[in-house]
């Protein structure tokens, strides 16, 4: 073991060796890295910055509604209102979790072989795949909920349920294996961001959750300048990148877009290729946004030379 981790050290330490390219850093080497040649356009109902603000004005007087936010071909993700009492049906998902952040009221989270708990604003909740759910509005204001699912995948229901008719798909009763998700210990069933991390102090690690197919980040920072338009960030060969705006103010930069600033609630889409900067308020002690990918994590390009950062 300790013969091929010197050889690993050996190999990414050597110039001509291909390894060295992705070695971090200022100074380290370059390599190429494939770019789209066109912009990756934002196709409804994608767009770089959903305001909360203007997705509650949308809504004004209802209590259930469902906004669709993100469709890629890896993650889906929607703002989720229910009224009071309102209740989902029991349902899964076959081979993919599902994660959502809590923005207003509460909910009752009921999981498959967990104790059921509540779940009021900044909770983060991860429901592994082929765990049975149902979330509850409780108390006497409608939940708000960000939820973000695998592309494409649709909902499962227990044989007792009568499915939600779904278009393209047709329900057939059928037995499975192999059974519960064993996820892993690193990825718990949730957590409370602001009594945590704002009032405690505490930060998850090394995230909220990570799987071969889903990322959730906390990345909390103080205050700092805005950098200059010259600073470009980063870009992601073949993902999309999105945001939660947890707390504070994150300012973006993201190609093709001038640079704008966001308010808590907020949900900011870096389409694949696009080159793309976050920064904090310098006005808010902290700022939070938490990064959802589908990578774990996706390879940062950064130009030559550049100061390296999320």
């Amino acid at each position: 073991m300790r013969r091929m981790t010197c050889l690993a050290a050996i190999l990414l330490a050597g110039a001509g060796h291909p390894g060295s390219a992705l070695a971090q850093g200022r100074g380290a080497p370059a390599y190429w890295a494939a770019k789209p040649a066109t912009l990756t356009p934002y196709v409804a109902p994608n767009r770089v910055h959903w305001k909360l603000s203007e997705i509650l004005a949308t809504h004004k007087g209802r209590a259930d509604w469902v906004q669709p936010m993100v469709r890629n071909p890896e993650m889906e993700g929607d703002y989720i209102s229910m009224g009071p009492g309102r209740k989902t049906k029991p349902q899964f998902y076959a081979d993919d979790r599902l994660a959502f952040i809590v923005w207003q009221g509460s909910l009752r989270v009921s999981v498959t072989g967990k104790d059921p708990f509540g779940a009021a604003k900044g909770f983060m909740v991860n429901i592994p795949a082929r765990h049975v759910y149902t979330l509850e509005t409780v108390g006497d204001v409608p939940s708000l909920r960000f939820e973000v699912r695998q592309a494409g995948a649709p909902p499962l229901y227990p044989g007792t349920e009568t499915p939600t008719p779904r278009e393209g798909w047709n329900y057939v009763k059928v037995t499975g294996t192999p059974g519960l998700w064993e996820d892993r210990p690193s990825n718990p069933l949730y957590f409370d961001f602001f009594k945590t991390v704002a009032e405690g102090g505490k930060m998850p690690a090394p995230a909220f959750v990570r799987d071969d197919h889903f990322t959730v980040n906390v990345i909390r920072q103080p205050a700092a300048p805005v950098p200059p338009d010259t600073n470009l960030g980063h870009f992601h060969v073949g993902i999309t990148e999105l945001w939660f705006v947890m707390e504070g103010s994150i300012g973006y930069k993201i190609e093709g877009f001038p640079y704008f600033s966001t308010e808590p609630g907020d949900v900011v889409i870096a389409a694949k290729g696009r080159w793309h900067r976050t920064g904090n308020d310098p006005a808010a002690p902290f700022s939070t946004r938490i990064p959802i990918n589908p990578r774990p994590p996706a390879l940062h390009n950064f130009e030559v030379g550049a100061v390296q950062g999320d």
